[in-house]
């Protein structure tokens, strides 16, 4: 469980979160997929960044299994949204790298980390490119070494801030769906901040969205995303419910743009409110 409390966090005379708490919580199944909208420097970022241990709290706790996050830890991966390969690594040497410096933690000889890693390597669709360089890479590609990095170390979090947002869309709906497949097959709690509702609503099964900064949740949607496991993006985007989940969404960001976070709804009260 990913545990928020009473949270805020200072730049100086900037407050970019302010007094925020929530609770998500592991089913028996798999952990849940959160999709973060908000407006510019709301703090969806900052969010992450303290998650992740690269930033501390100014007030309140911020607790993985009860336990208070005071640091990086290989519970937890992060993908950029930048390409953030070592250019000088191969890919299958660049997925290998955060094993070979766990390795006693993780508790594979080399010959378990190049099992594990060729196995990545298969899932995230990168078979053949293996000993190639980023600079030989697509976008998608650097991007999928990225994936394959983070789940090298089976963190049971992890954290993607706008990670698709410099790929063209077609590369973009399909790492989309990948990362959807991997989240059922894998079963990590994900945090995936976005600019896109389409995408929000496609990935998430749960979608927040943050207040202008300093940052608050304003709204917590769920009943209404459809569930995309095993649907392309594009077919996603013309079923019925994704587009009715996708004008829910959108309405909810327009209040927030306009100043207004109350929770009335007029659609059934589908979109609730819980900062």
């Amino acid at each position: 469980m990913v545990e928020c409390r009473n949270l805020s966090v200072r730049y100086g005379g900037v407050t970019a979160l302010s007094d925020l708490s929530f609770q998500v919580r592991r089913s028996p199944e798999r952990g849940q997929f959160i999709a973060i909208l908000g407006p510019s420097g709301c703090g969806k970022s900052t969010l992450l960044n303290v998650i992740a241990g690269l930033l501390g709290p100014t007030d309140g706790q911020i607790l993985v299994n009860g336990t208070p996050i005071e640091g990086p830890g290989r519970d937890r991966g992060m993908v950029f949204q930048q390409y953030s390969s070592f250019p000088h690594l191969t890919v299958l040497q660049n997925i290998l790298f955060g094993m070979q410096i766990n390795r006693d933690e993780i508790q594979l000889d080399r010959a378990g980390r190049h099992e594990r890693a060729m196995g990545l390597i298969q899932q995230v669709g990168l078979t053949g490119h293996e000993g190639k360089y980023p600079h030989q890479l697509s976008g998608g590609q650097q991007q999928r070494v990225a994936i394959a990095r983070t789940l090298a170390l089976e963190p049971g979090i992890i954290l993607m801030d706008e990670a698709f947002s410099a790929l063209d869309e077609p590369t973009r709906l399909e790492m989309q769906e990948l990362v959807v497949d991997l989240w059922y097959r894998i079963k990590p709690t994900i945090f995936c901040v976005t600019h896109s509702v389409t995408e929000a609503v496609y990935l998430g099964e749960r979608v927040w969205i943050f207040t202008r900064g300093p940052g608050q949740i304003a709204y917590d949607i769920t009943d209404c995303i459809p569930p995309s496991p095993g649907i392309s993006p594009m077919v996603a985007q013309e079923r019925a419910d994704f587009r009715n989940a996708a004008e829910i969404v959108t309405e909810a960001f327009r209040r927030v743009a306009n100043g207004k976070t109350s929770s009335t709804r007029p659609q059934n009260g589908r979109a609730g409110k819980k900062a």
